[in-house]
């Protein structure tokens, strides 16, 4: 009964604590109505209970704050204001617009934890701060930007546009504390890096590497090396209640085998690249560093490829060293950098990529937010091979950009559909894409230039015949769509409605464009799967060499 009693007002205690901390963010009336349940309960379950939850309560109250940045516009006739997130499904989109903010003038913007439509954290953060401001009434808008860190304390800024990076012209607060602590870091950096560099450079270039002198260099160079490094980690370790201060580790400088060949030195920095990477700090992934750390690390491991072919066997090679080494930290952070390859992997169609990537979804502890697509396009590899029949599907009329020569009645599937070439090419793309316009544009310009390359024109039959499958499915895109196709005539133009996660794209298990698919007229059999206009045609010349054309 004694012990009974003792945990009992202990979890009073608990409770009247979380009570006090959530009073001071929820009305008062409601805070004193559970305080006088709590003190009616009697035994410990019910305490325990109630503390749970007022203490879920506080945890989603304080994780759900929104942060308040307060601007004070000055220098210019009027601005438009815009917040842009760094990372994320949304990075570098409009977040959050003020328009006509006059000068003198001050807007406040909140910034939710959460971003509703992909419930996805934004905070903390790294943002772009966009004003397109007038400097006098009658002027055009002039854009200029500024990069901010933002976190979990409120900030003020005193901005002029023109000069919003300068900060004689443009001011936080005096007790702000992330975007102060990256400005004084960035500049202290510069300095202690500097030094390392000069004697870097020496180093790489001197041309007696056998000398007691270069002997020296390296020695001095690797104690400057370990300096600088053990600066960065104090940097880390005083600043980390800080988010700017984990994005210090990417300025680790790894070691360089100085008596080597070039390739022996770049070899040795990519053996070393992750030296100074925790792993373990989710809070990676919230830096816009991280993609393009990786990024240089693919392109430097790349840049060891003497031909294209060596280059495609090399790039899962790649992703699998760098998976492995997150792999050994936290399970968000081992999951991201499945994600990142597996994007990369995607977008170039590399199957071989995605294939290493299997071993990886199917380990329980990776935190990957790509598992049913990698899986789904896995499924795709397996399923559509060369060979197999294509996928039918009907093609709706009211969906079509065909023109009269088609012939079109309603219900006709792909299959159905007549066509005097040998070949028919289902080309998926987007016209809002960057990758689909240049593959668009080759291929169009070598279909209207070479031989039975044009649409039907005084007997004359294309050689293929291109089955453009639109993913766009907003109105902007469609927009552009609608317009992009006036110039591809001879091409017969479907939009797939419901763009990526239309029934055409989930046949194809396509996830991403642009991608291309040869099929047989005849047999409608999957003939290949070109990456580029130059591998259309190949495959075209094999054909024409093998008599089936």
């Amino acid at each position: 009964m004694v012990n009974e009693a003792v945990r009992c007002a202990a979890m009073h205690s608990v409770v009247l604590r979380c009570a006090e901390l959530v009073e001071a963010s929820l009305p008062k009336q409601a805070c004193r109505s559970e305080l006088v349940e709590v003190s009616k309960c009697r035994s410990t379950t019910s305490v325990t209970s109630i503390a749970i939850i007022l203490c879920m309560v506080l945890n989603f109250q304080l994780l759900a704050q929104d942060i308040n940045l307060k601007i004070h516009l000055r220098g210019v006739s009027e601005s438009k204001i815009t917040l842009l997130p760094l990372i994320g499904a949304n990075a570098l989109k409009p977040l959050i617009e003020k328009q006509g903010i006059k000068n003198g003038e001050t807007v406040t913007i909140s910034i939710p934890d959460v971003f509703a439509p992909h419930g996805a954290h934004l905070l903390p953060g790294e943002f772009i701060l966009r004003f397109d401001y007038k400097e006098k009434e009658t002027s055009t808008p002039y854009p200029s930007e500024k990069h901010i860190f933002i976190s979990n304390q409120d900030l003020e800024l005193w901005v002029n546009p023109p000069y919003c990076n300068n900060s004689d012209s443009t001011w936080f607060q005096k007790d702000e504390k992330e975007n102060t602590l990256f400005a004084l870091f960035t500049k202290e950096n510069s300095k202690q890096k500097e030094k390392l560099g000069l004697l870097q450079n020496f180093l790489m270039n001197y041309d007696d590497a056998q000398s007691p002198f270069y002997m020296q260099g390296i020695e001095e160079y690797e104690k400057r090396r370990n300096n600088y490094n053990q600066w960065l980690t104090e940097q880390s370790v005083l600043h980390k209640a800080l988010f700017v201060s984990h994005g210090f580790q990417f300025q680790h400088v790894p070691r360089i085998a100085f008596n080597g060949s070039e390739i022996d030195r770049l070899k040795n920095v990519i053996a070393h690249y992750f030296d100074g990477i925790d792993f373990q700090d989710t809070l990676l992934l919230h830096t816009n560093e991280l993609k393009s750390f990786i990024t240089t690390y693919v392109n430097m491991y790349a840049s060891l490829s003497k031909t294209q072919a060596n280059l495609d066997s090399l790039y899962p090679l790649i992703g699998k060293k760098a998976i492995e080494k997150a792999r050994l930290g936290n399970p968000k952070v081992y999951g991201w950098m499945v994600d990142y390859f597996y994007n990369g992997y995607e977008s170039f169609n590399m199957q071989t990529g995605l294939k290493m990537l299997e071993s990886y979804i199917n380990d329980t502890t990776c935190l990957t937010n790509k598992r049913q697509a990698i899986e789904k396009r896995l499924t795709g590899i397996k399923t559509l091979v060369v060979g197999t029949v294509a996928p039918d599907f009907i093609i709706n009329p009211d969906l079509t950009g065909f023109n009269n020569l088609s012939g079109l009645e309603t219900g006709l599937t792909f299959h159905q559909c007549k066509t005097n070439s040998h070949y028919k090419l289902l080309l998926f793309w987007s016209a809002d894409c960057g990758h689909c316009k240049e593959l668009v544009h080759n291929l169009y310009t070598w279909l209207v230039n070479t031989p039975h390359g044009a649409y039907p024109l005084a007997g004359a039959y294309p050689l293929v015949d291109v089955f453009a499958l639109s993913l766009d499915n907003t109105e902007t895109e469609i927009s552009i769509w609608e317009n992009a196709i006036t110039q591809l005539k001879g091409w017969r133009h479907i939009r797939c409605e419901g763009g990526i996660n239309s029934k055409e794209a989930n046949a194809y298990f396509i996830l991403s464009a642009p991608v291309m698919i040869l099929v047989d007229a005849r047999t409608n059999k999957i003939i290949a799967f070109p990456e580029n206009t130059g591998e259309v045609n190949r495959y075209l010349e094999e054909m024409s060499i093998n008599g089936k054309i």
